[in-house]
């Protein structure tokens, strides 16, 4: 098992964070990982994006040129992306900023209505966590246990607060997910 995934946004959506946690998840159930930040030069507000390669064999370069998966949070990444996307690989699409279809017909889109959902939820800062679920659920090569864990395990103390509504908008994304 290998996956490869590109995830890329505006800084501030959280493309980073999905990105660490696959990493830290991976590590947690046994997996060789990498996890490689790029940042555009505004930070946020400007281009980020993050290659994690998740695999039960060794890894010997974190370079990932065509990806099994992209995560694409705004139009600019789709554009981006999309092109190096390898043959049967997965695009997952955040459809509230991108309302575009994927254009190629030898790859799965999952469109999942990231901002929607977080407005819904409380808080647009919760975006990457739908997208999150959608990821593990469309791809299981993550435990969902796993996840909710760490979501119990960032948020403590005076953020204990915002578990329920990280778990809520996971799960969220979980239910974007169909076969």
């Amino acid at each position: 098992m290998r996956k490869e995934v590109i995830l890329a946004g505006f800084g501030g959506q959280g493309v980073m964070s999905i990105g660490k946690n696959l990493a830290e998840a991976g590590v947690e159930e046994g997996l060789e990982v990498s996890w490689v930040p790029s940042y555009g030069p505004e930070m946020r507000g400007g281009t980020a994006n993050c290659t994690v390669i998740l695999t039960d064999e060794r890894i010997g370069a974190p370079l990932v040129d065509h990806p099994t998966e992209i995560v694409v949070m705004n139009r600019p990444s789709l554009a981006k992306f999309e092109p190096v996307l390898r043959p049967g690989g997965t695009a997952f699409v955040n459809s509230s900023m991108i309302p575009e279809r994927v254009g190629r017909t030898d790859v799965r889109a999952v469109y999942v209505p990231c901002d929607e959902i977080a407005e819904k939820l409380g808080s647009p800062k919760v975006g990457n966590m739908v997208m999150l679920g959608a990821y593990v659920a469309a791809t299981q090569v993550l435990k969902v246990e796993t996840i909710e864990a760490m979501i119990h395990a960032m948020f403590t103390g005076r953020k204990a607060d915002l578990v329920p509504m990280n778990l809520a908008a996971f799960h969220q994304g979980i239910a974007c997910v169909t076969f």
